[in-house]
């Protein structure tokens, strides 16, 4: 296959399924209470019967593939951990599908998060170094079109099929296994992408005598220039993903707190959801041009101001429209960060060091999502989306300062 084009939609691809099971979570859950599985809130705060659990499982998941696992695609290369973390979610999904106690449930759910965080960080180490440096943001920026593609999907999916049971099989079950059948697709995609070359001039050339290319290790990490890199994205990891999905694992139930019935709230999140691919495809234009830092800085400020007046609003049209608002900004911060931080190290630690300071979003996701139950119960809607600004202001602060410019550099060039 030849082409940059091509390769990025065949990433994109698999990385569609990988959205898919993602972002079902908040879709899903009025139909996991519907069903008796699951409680609405929490009966404390670290209760694991309610959707804060639930949330919680997915992401515990995701911390440990990101943190503990992800450094599998620096051994065996990024093609080869692309397909079997694909699998490994998808076959847990499946089984997830069948539980009928929160424990299995639970369970199932995390065992699916190690697959998809591992497949998180393997998709950006991938694309950062199959794309010349002037190509970078807009092929990130195509990729999450291509991915937030599967979020109107899901949307429309659990609007048609959650409130109901078809064949006597609940809609949030039928849900989850129509994107687990896009796992056919899986090893069509794995013979038509290449191997990262710049994974294997590194491990082609370490394996030869009269060539030294020093092996990577956690260690260099927090050396410099890496040092402030990994602490100021292990700062935006904690914080950016309360706005992120605080947002879209929340907003079903957040519309249903506010007097909406289950069958408006799936109706209004499936309109929102439609807006998921247009953030990072309108962006495209602008991906190499404006400083990615400062990309994300714009898209945070819009997060906390549109969040905020989302919070205050009561009507159909203005739910939707600040909605759909969040959205954009948060796809748009979404696609800006992933390739943000795949540009800040070097091939020999890419994908250990992206998936460590990555795995702070996962973890952050597990108590914050707790948090926004509390605060929800507490103070209601509004209140959760005070919470959302002060964390998109930290955001703000800590790229704006210490973040470094990578905007059509090459990857040596900007891990030195």
């Amino acid at each position: 296959m030849k082409g940059v084009w091509p390769r990025v939609a065949l990433i994109s691809l698999g990385g569609f399924f990988e959205f898919y099971d993602l972002f079902f979570t908040g879709y899903i859950a009025p139909g996991l209470v519907r069903s008796g599985i699951l409680t609405p809130t929490k009966p404390g705060l670290f209760g694991s019967t309610g959707i804060a659990g639930f949330v919680a499982a997915m992401f515990s998941g995701l911390f440990v593939g990101t943190a503990l696992v992800s450094f599998l695609a620096d051994r065996f290369g990024r093609r080869t951990i692309f397909t079997y973390s694909l699998l490994w979610y998808t076959a847990a999904s499946v089984i997830m599908a069948f539980q009928h106690h929160v424990f299995g449930l639970n369970l199932w759910r995390f065992i699916s998060g190690i697959g998809v965080g591992v497949e998180l960080v393997t998709i950006d180490t991938y694309l950062s170094e199959l794309v010349p440096a002037n190509l970078r943001g807009r092929a990130f920026a195509i990729n999450q079109t291509i991915q937030f593609c599967a979020v109107p999907v899901v949307a429309l999916l659990a609007w048609l099929l959650v409130p109901r049971s078809p064949f006597g099989l609940d809609g949030w079950r039928w849900v989850v296994l129509l994107g687990a059948a896009g796992a056919i697709l899986v090893w069509w995609i794995r013979r038509r992408v290449p191997e990262s070359p710049r994974w294997l001039a590194q491990t082609i050339g370490s394996s030869q005598a009269v060539v030294s290319i020093p092996r990577g290790s956690f260690a260099e990490m927090w050396r410099p220039p890496y040092r402030i890199r990994s602490i100021m994205l292990i700062v935006f990891n904690l914080f950016q993903t309360v706005g992120f999905y605080g947002f879209s694992n929340w907003v079903p139930t957040l519309l249903i707190e506010r007097g909406i019935a289950i069958t408006s709230s799936l109706e209004y999140t499936s309109i929102i959801a439609i807006a998921a691919p247009f953030g990072p495809l309108a962006a495209a234009t602008i991906a190499d041009r404006l400083e990615r830092k400062w990309q994300i800085v714009a898209s945070a400020f819009v997060i906390a101001v549109s969040g905020i007046l989302f919070g205050q609003m009561t009507g159909a049209a203005l739910l939707i429209f600040f909605g759909v608002l969040l959205t954009l900004s948060n796809n748009i911060l979404s696609f800006s960060c992933h390739a943000y931080q795949a540009e800040l190290y070097p091939t020999r630690i890419r994908a250990l060091a992206v998936g460590f300071v990555y795995s702070f979003s996962r973890i952050s996701v597990v108590f914050s999502s707790f948090a926004i139950g509390f605060t929800l119960d507490r103070f209601g809607v509004p209140g959760v989306f005070s919470l959302i600004a002060g964390s998109m202001l930290i955001v703000m602060l800590v790229i704006g300062l210490l973040g470094p410019r990578t905007n059509n550099l090459a990857l040596e060039v900007v891990s030195q």
